[in-house]
C-alpha cells in the first residue's frame, strides 16, 4: 500500500491529496484506470512529484488539451499500458453576442458555479471574447450544461458540446529578457521580470498573489533557480532560465514571461 500518512504530512493540499490518494489505492486495487476530478495547478504539481517517487502507480494528467492548467489525474498500476486517449474529458462551447455586455473568465466560471456545478467538474475555460467561450468539464456534466446553462451576465447563451479539436487554444505571448542582479531573490527577480517596482513586488508576495512552481511564497527573500516558474495573478507567468556569473560577481539571469 502507499505510505500515505507520511505523504500528507509533507504537502500543503492535505484535503485534495488524501482524495487522489483514495483514488491512487482504488487503482491499485481494481488493476484499472481510475481518474481525479479536475485538479489546480498547485494540486498538479504536488502530486507530479508525489508520484515521480512511487513505483506502484502511474498517472496520466490531462485537461483536454497540452496546455491547460487544470488536468483531471488518471492513474493506474504500472503494469497497464494507459495514454490520453483514455481521459474522460470533453469540451463545451458556450455561444452569445457579446458585442455590447463583454463577458470575462469570472462572468463564465460565475455562471458554471451558479448552475449548480462544483469547480472540480470544471477545467479550464477559454474566453473567445465577443463571441462566447469554451469550456472543459467532465463528460458527465454534458447533458447538464447544455440544457441548464443558458445565460452569462445579461446574454443568452446556447451550449452545445464540441470536439476537443475544436478548441480554440491561444498560444501564450513570450517576451525573452535578461536582468543582472545581486541575488536571487524572488523579489528582485520577479519585480524585473513583471516590470513593478521592488515594493509592490514585495506587496505583492506578502499577501500570496505570488506562486512558485505554483506553490504559494510570502518570503520576499526565497531563492529562484534554473527552471522555477513564478506565476503572478493576473499579470502571467515567469520562467527562469540560465543563470550565469559576471565579473563583479553578480548573476545575470535569463527570463521567459508568458502573457
Amino acid at each position: 500500500m502507499l505510505p500515505r500518512e507520511d505523504i500528507l504530512n509533507r504537502v500543503e493540499n492535505r484535503a485534495e491529496i488524501a482524495k487522489v490518494l483514495d483514488k491512487a489505492e482504488q487503482a491499485i486495487k481494481t488493476w484499472e484506470l481510475v481518474v481525479t476530478d479536475f485538479l489546480s495547478p498547485p494540486v498538479l504539481a504536488e502530486v507530479n512529484e508525489i508520484f515521480a517517487q512511487l513505483t506502484e502507480v502511474q498517472i496520466i494528467p490531462w485537461g483536454g488539451f497540452p496546455q491547460a492548467e487544470r488536468k483531471r489525474v488518471g492513474i493506474h498500476r504500472e503494469e497497464i499500458p494507459c495514454d490520453v486517449s483514455q481521459m474522460p474529458v470533453a469540451a463545451l462551447d458556450i455561444a452569445g453576442n457579446f458585442l455590447f455586455d463583454t463577458a470575462t473568465h469570472r462572468d463564465f466560471l460565475g455562471a458554471i458555479l451558479g448552475a449548480g456545478v462544483v469547480r472540480e467538474k470544471v477545467g479550464d475555460i477559454i474566453v473567445l471574447g465577443e463571441r462566447g467561450a469554451q469550456v472543459v468539464v467532465n463528460p458527465e456534466m454534458v447533458d447538464f450544461f447544455e440544457s441548464s446553462l443558458v445565460q452569462v451576465r445579461s446574454v443568452p447563451v446556447k451550449t452545445k458540446r464540441i470536439e476537443l479539436s475544436d478548441l480554440k487554444v491561444r498560444e501564450p505571448k513570450k517576451k525573452e529578457m535578461t536582468t543582472v542582479e545581486a541575488s536571487l531573490r524572488l523579489d528582485a527577480i520577479a519585480s524585473y521580470g513583471f516590470g513593478l517596482s521592488r515594493s509592490k513586488m514585495v506587496d505583492a508576495i506578502n499577501n500570496g498573489d505570488v506562486r512558485v512552481n505554483w506553490k504559494e511564497v510570502t518570503q520576499s527573500s526565497y531563492n529562484l533557480k534554473t527552471g522555477d516558474l513564478v506565476s503572478f495573478r493576473g499579470k502571467g507567468r515567469l520562467e527562469i532560465g540560465d543563470i550565469s556569473i559576471t565579473k563583479k560577481e553578480r548573476y545575470r539571469i535569463a527570463l521567459t514571461r508568458f502573457v
